[in-house]
């Protein structure tokens, strides 16, 4: 079977929905569709920012204001990007942070400022890619072929990548000394931080790789039938270690942007990053089940919690209030996500026992399998003939 066919084949089977609905969903209307969703998170961005200029007028306007929060926005967007990808694709990685830390500490052992100060900066930049790729080859290989659920898997790397962190750096932080890679990561482009034209970068190859390519199709129908997919010509399980790698690569240039701006590499960078990125991801209107999601809406999900952070430290609140509205938002954002996909908030179980939801779990698979449907070996998660391919 050729690609475009198997392409074709997949897209048929995992969106029987998207004829239900402009979004995919079994709800109708503008707000079930992908423009919708977007607007909606527009609107909410643009709340915030009303809020911020209203409750500090002279700092939160301020264009030094304004760079900061998007500083902040880039590191965690890259990773965010990377977890779009195995989200959609029915996985969750929880070693994303510890995958930072890691990929951060070896960029900046010695031997590797060596290396930089002898050739070029960019073995620096090559290192911390390629640290965060293996670790999520390794995630990969293991979720997929060792069969091991993701949660678990990823638990597992997060617990050993800062542990092996700390070794390397004997919990200590290590300084970087090379001006030409300070340079570079401390300028600007037409008064726009550099780290910010990464994250733009980042986000648009995203982009491009999920709503343009093969390989964004095949992303979509793993995550949302698995066993269709595996019936349409698919290697399941090869195309889940690339999506582990992908979300490995964006940890390494996160680490880069986050050495870059701390001027370290140190074990306890990226502390809580898969929090985050997981809430950005879910805000942004990514299915947690998998079959669904945008880059577009994960860029605005990044810049809601990072403008909600600023708007709390500009006016004196403490982190702990700001953690309860973070809970708030992720629950609300959850709840918006199940009216949108099934047209209710019912959650009585159907004659089959599978939650009127659709989101039922079998034993084993981080999504289950829902509707009667098998999980193909090394899948992510179970079939779930409702899924779509929604890319906006």
């Amino acid at each position: 079977m050729s690609e475009s066919s198997t392409a074709t084949v997949t897209e048929g089977a995992t969106s029987p929905a998207a004829a239900r609905g402009p979004g995919g969903g079994t709800g109708s209307g503008f707000l079930s569709g992908p423009l919708g969703r977007n607007l909606g998170l527009v609107i909410a961005l643009g709340i915030l920012c009303a809020v911020g200029a209203a409750t500090a007028p002279d700092r939160f306007v301020d264009i030094d204001n304004v760079l900061t929060i998007l500083r902040l926005a880039a590191v965690i967007g890259v990773v965010s990007v990377g977890m779009t990808f195995v989200i959609i694709g029915g996985g969750i990685d929880l070693s994303v942070g510890a995958l930072v830390a890691l990929s951060s500490v070896w960029a900046t052992t010695l031997a590797t400022q060596a290396m930089a100060q002898d050739f070029h900066w960019i073995v620096i930049v090559l290192t911390a890619i390629l640290v965060g790729a293996g670790a999520g080859l390794v995630n990969g290989i293991v979720i997929a072929y060792g069969r091991i659920v993701a949660f678990i898997a990823t638990l597992a790397m997060l617990a050993a990548a800062r542990g092996l962190a700390e070794i390397i750096s004997n919990r200590r932080t290590q300084i970087l000394d090379n001006q030409a890679f300070h340079a570079f990561f401390d300028g600007d482009v037409l008064g726009v931080p550099t780290l910010v034209i990464i994250f733009a970068l980042v986000a648009v190859a995203g982009w491009v790789l999920l709503n343009r390519t093969t390989f964004g199709r095949r992303t979509f129908a793993v995550g949302g039938n698995a066993e269709a997919a595996r019936l349409a010509g698919i290697r399941v399980q090869r195309h889940t270690v690339w999506l582990y790698v992908l979300s490995g690569v964006t940890c390494g240039i996160a680490a880069v942007m986050l050495v870059a701006r701390t001027t370290t590499g140190t074990s306890t960078h990226g502390l809580l990053y898969e929090l985050d990125a997981i809430a950005a991801v879910v805000i942004g209107g990514t299915l947690l089940i998998g079959g669904r999601g945008t880059i577009v809406g994960t860029v605005f999900g990044v810049l809601i919690f990072t403008t909600l952070g600023n708007v709390f430290t500009l006016n004196n609140l403490s982190s702990s209030a700001q953690a309860v509205a973070r809970g708030v938002i992720i629950v609300l954002a959850v709840l918006l996500q199940q009216r949108v996909a099934t047209g209710g908030f019912s959650f009585r179980r159907s004659a089959g026992g599978v939650s009127s939801s659709g989101a039922g779990a079998a034993p084993g698979t981080p999504a289950g399998s829902v509707s009667g449907g098998t999980s193909a070996p090394g899948a992510p998660g179970g079939a779930r003939p409702g899924g779509t391919t929604d890319r906006s």
